[in-house]
């Protein structure tokens, strides 16, 4: 596996000493409203050379760790299990290695390649997700690979009761009602994640973290696919990152950033942010 040429900001480590694994996913040919997050895993690199490797809020530096950024897959854009294979491979390989994957989407459903190698490792895999939207549809317009029915699909693998849901403020009727049913909701805010994160890191089960940008309000973060009215702040994001990182961590993704409908750049600088955040709190 090779290093990227342009890597996030402070990931340039070798692959061997790595304990954080790097790679993007630009994949975005399901997306149901506006298209463009197969460029978000490219400008959130290109762009962290806007950050400082360190963190005020953990006081800690991205040279204090060791990441290696492989850059990103090529994927096939006219077919998604095409596409979800390929990720699952790179993500398998990270893990057989005993590194934890950290993947830039894309669209979220390039999350279900990720889960499909973290499940096949940890058997009891949790899923902890921050999103606008439910992701439960069974299908969308009768496709059963969307990324409106990412954690419908992660639910098949997991089963009942290890989908962990917060800020989710959007979704059919029916998704919610499969929600009461099968998984662990939080609708519109992060009220539960600290008991969450103790219960978690007491129980020690292993944990994929799924960052949907569109948590945030896009009055804050407008440079995304399907923006939803009422979402959380930059600093109650970042607070839940660090204290879902309590867990144990396996790997993690951030993805719906779509660079170029927000021209003023802002979005891409606070998804920026998230990463090197996310980065420095699961590499304990």
């Amino acid at each position: 596996m090779n290093r990227n040429t342009e890597t996030f900001i402070g990931c340039d480590g070798d692959y061997e000493s790595a304990q954080i694994v790097l790679f993007g996913a630009p994949f975005d040919s399901t997306t149901s409203f506006r298209p463009g997050a197969r460029f978000g895993s490219s400008a959130i690199r290109h762009e962290s050379f806007g950050l400082e490797t360190y963190s005020p809020y953990q006081d800690r530096d991205l040279s204090d760790i060791c990441v290696f950024d492989s850059g990103d897959l090529e994927l096939c854009f006219g077919s998604a299990e095409m596409a979800l294979r390929d990720i699952e491979d790179r993500a398998q390989e990270i893990l057989s290695d005993g590194k934890k994957p950290f993947l830039l989407g894309g669209e979220h459903l390039v999350t279900l390649g990720a889960v499909r190698a973290a499940a096949e490792k940890y058997p009891d895999l949790h899923i902890v997700h921050f999103d606008a939207h439910a992701d439960l549809r069974d299908d969308y317009l009768g496709a059963k690979l969307s990324h409106a029915c990412v954690m419908r699909r992660c639910h098949e693998l997991t089963g009942d009761g290890r989908i962990h849901q917060f800020c989710i403020r959007s979704g059919e009727k029916a998704e919610f009602a499969f929600a009461r049913m099968h998984t662990d909701m939080h609708k519109f805010s992060f009220d539960g994640l600290k008991e969450l994160a103790q219960t978690l890191e007491r129980e020690r089960v292993p944990v994929y973290l799924t960052v949907d940008l569109d948590c945030l309000d896009p009055a804050l973060f407008c440079g995304t696919g399907t923006p939803e009215a009422g979402g959380v702040s930059f600093m109650e994001l970042l607070e839940a990152v660090l204290t879902i990182s309590r867990a144990d961590i396996v790997g993690a993704d951030v993805n719906e950033l779509a660079p170029m409908l927000d021209a003023s750049g802002a979005s891409t600088a606070a998804a920026c942010k998230i990463v090197r955040e996310m980065l420095l709190a699961i590499c304990q």
